[in-house]
């Protein structure tokens, strides 16, 4: 039993913030952050936008694309570290899709979630004989980001991305090698760590407070910029070659790399590593930023509809970031 892609869709809000924009609140202009990031616009939720509805139209966008309905759909995985609801937001997008026969369920592995995702959908085909999964990355990591912080609300935006992922026979099947990894020593590189109030209620004889618990909300998010660049550009390529290797292919093999598309010379670096030309580089950070899971499908879905990636080619696609996480995943278009 294999896999295959069969549809792609995605989502971004309708407030579109510049780096001009961002000049006039922190020190910073568009010349400064576009030649360190490749960055120049992002969208940010607004009104009444949440990430359910932005991952909600991503995936009826592949469900149009794959021609399946929502009562075909078996599984919806959201992949997300910025849900809705403390809980997740899995059920709540197979409930509005009106996946009536679908199980639903959250994954949380940062900008490296859609490809854990993907791999986890792709499981589910081969030994449980589950045929028409929604796999929904999206963030809208606004909500968590220091807006007088020049170093972090420069590259964050909010997005959903969607495709269909579909069993089919071995010799069909899409995905052509993995490799995942985490090491959670690098968790104080990239964070967003829960913190408390403190607010003291009934406390012991040195005045620590016992109960009840101290209620927690998060920081925002917290980066040492140059030691995750030095990871991403040091793991990627061999998480890449990894994959590579189980799929018994070369990097020429490769038609497109696509990679979380965090910064754009973090996308430079690797490709260089990998020997594969820019005009084999998937790119849409210019437009949208660093929307974590949802980057990867934003930048497939935007490919496939304006007629680059074509049925039948190779993409090299991985995802890194706060964990840290990284992982890669060799896969065929249809």
């Amino acid at each position: 039993m294999g896999s295959k892609l069969v549809g792609c869709g995605s989502a971004v809000p309708k407030l579109l913030i510049s780096n001009d924009d961002l000049a006039q609140i922190v020190e910073t202009s568009d010349e400064w952050i576009s030649v360190r990031t490749g960055i120049r616009n992002r969208r940010v939720l607004s009104g009444n936008e949440t990430l359910g509805g932005l991952a909600v139209a991503a995936a009826k966008g592949a469900l149009q694309m794959a021609h399946v309905e929502a009562e075909e759909v078996d599984l919806v995985i959201m992949c997300t570290s910025t849900p809705d609801d403390l809980f997740g937001c899995g059920a709540q997008v197979q409930r509005d899709l009106g996946c009536k026969n679908a199980w639903a369920f959250d994954i949380t592995a940062a900008c490296s979630g859609f490809v854990v995702g993907l791999i986890t959908a792709t499981r589910f085909i081969k030994g449980g004989g589950f045929q028409n999964i929604l796999v929904v990355g999206g963030d809208v990591l606004s909500r968590y980001v220091d807006w007088t912080d020049r170093g972090t609300c420069i590259l964050f935006g909010d997005a959903a991305g969607a495709v269909l992922v579909q069993a089919c026979g071995s010799d069909e099947d899409g995905l052509l090698g993995f490799d995942l990894h985490s090491d959670g020593h690098g968790q104080r590189q990239l964070n967003a760590p829960a913190k408390d109030d403190h607010s003291n209620f009934i406390s012991n004889n040195n005045g620590t407070s016992l109960f009840p618990p101290k209620k927690a909300s998060y920081s925002c998010i917290q980066m040492n910029g140059k030691e995750v660049f030095r990871f991403a550009v040091r793991c990627v390529p061999q998480s890449i070659e990894a994959a590579l290797e189980e799929a018994g292919l070369t990097s020429s093999s490769i038609d497109w790399l696509l990679l979380h598309q965090a910064n754009q010379r973090i996308i430079d670096a690797v490709a260089t590593r990998l020997e594969i030309p820019s005009a084999k580089v998937i790119s849409n950070l210019a437009n949208y930023g660093n929307t974590s899971a949802a980057s990867i499908p934003l930048a497939l879905d935007e490919a496939v509809r304006t007629g680059k990636v074509q049925a039948g080619n190779t993409i090299a696609t991985a995802g890194f970031g706060a964990g840290l996480t990284w992982g890669s995943v060799i896969m065929r278009w249809k």
